[in-house]
């Protein structure tokens, strides 16, 4: 084999002759080259990516997977149980605003007051701070299961108390109380007297209310009325049977604005005043009948004006 080498400073150019043995160890020298750039690649990739390591990451890759899919179900719990007392607090204001609006009412009803008692804003509370610690959520539980005990035990309370303020408001309208005309003055008691006519002594069985004629009569306390027109003594007379098994007549007057039959709340306006029958001059007999039996009103009569002042607040 012959190799003309060219010299650049004479451009002329030289042959050279290469043998056989020279060619051999060429293409040697070549060949070990090759191999050792192959074991030097072989060695650079395996120190990139070992094959133990490669296990290693691969068993790490998996734990991973079962991390994240343990993450993801104690999420998902958490989220079931975060769920779960979201719905127990929205139940508990539900009952926290039927709570409020119960109060709200029983305050009305019972006259207290409403901006000492406003349960439309949050109870006046104060006191140190104290930062729980983050291990005590088991804690948050227990205190809403206790204030939701607390607040059922509230509910009946509340419910209670406002069955006995109905029934006490009832009670209050069927009870005759009051006075029963616009203005007046007591111008005869209850009890023995002399009588006007005959000077003798008699047991008045009612109190005469002297006021101006044809003044509104008002009915004393809720109920039927049971009488409506003349009766012997009283002139004109109005009875009223009360739920109370009270009955209150009023006699007497000019004109009855009701008849039998009728049913008439606290203070609405069931006669006028006059001089009916056995009567020196305009004024209101009033009588209060309990068992059969006369009693003294004056235990059922209050200051004049107050009837038209309890008929306001119960309505």
């Amino acid at each position: 084999m012959n190799i003309i080498v060219i010299s650049e400073g004479i451009r002329k150019g030289q042959p050279a002759s290469l043998s056989h043995w020279h060619l051999t160890a060429l293409l040697t020298a070549l060949l070990l080259l090759s191999a050792l750039l192959g074991v030097l690649t072989y060695r650079t990739q395996a120190l990139l990516d070992p094959q133990g390591e490669s296990a290693a990451l691969s068993a790490q890759k998996k734990e991973l997977i079962k991390q994240r899919a343990t993450v993801f179900a104690a999420r998902r719990e958490a989220h079931v149980h975060l769920n779960a007392l979201a719905q127990r607090l929205g139940s508990l204001q539900a009952q926290v605003l039927r709570l409020n609006a119960l109060g709200s009412r029983l305050t009305r009803m019972a006259g207290l007051d409403a901006r000492e008692f406003n349960f439309e804003q949050l109870p006046a509370m104060g006191g140190p701070e104290r930062t729980a610690s983050a291990g005590q959520s088991p804690e948050v539980v227990k205190s809403l299961e206790r204030l939701s005990f607390e607040i059922d035990r509230s509910q009946e309370r509340l419910t209670a108390l406002e069955s006995l303020l109905l029934d006490r408001r009832l009670n209050t309208a069927v009870t005759p109380s009051g006075w029963p005309v616009e203005g007046g003055w007591v111008s005869s008691s209850f009890g023995l007297r002399a009588d006007p006519f005959t000077g003798h002594q008699s047991m008045h069985e009612g109190m005469d209310i002297a006021s101006r004629l044809g003044s509104s009569i008002l009915a004393m306390g809720d109920g039927v009325i049971t009488w409506a027109a003349d009766k012997v003594g009283y002139g004109l007379a109005v009875e009223i049977t009360h739920e109370s098994g009270l009955i209150t007549r009023y006699a007497h007057t000019s004109v009855v604005s009701v008849k039998v039959g009728d049913r008439v709340a606290r203070g609405q306006e069931i006669a006028r005043v006059g001089s009916s029958g056995r009567s020196t001059g305009p004024h209101l007999h009033f009588e209060v009948v309990r068992d059969g039996r006369a009693v003294n009103p004056a235990h059922y009569l209050q200051q004049a004006g107050a009837l038209g002042q309890v008929a306001r607040n119960t309505r």
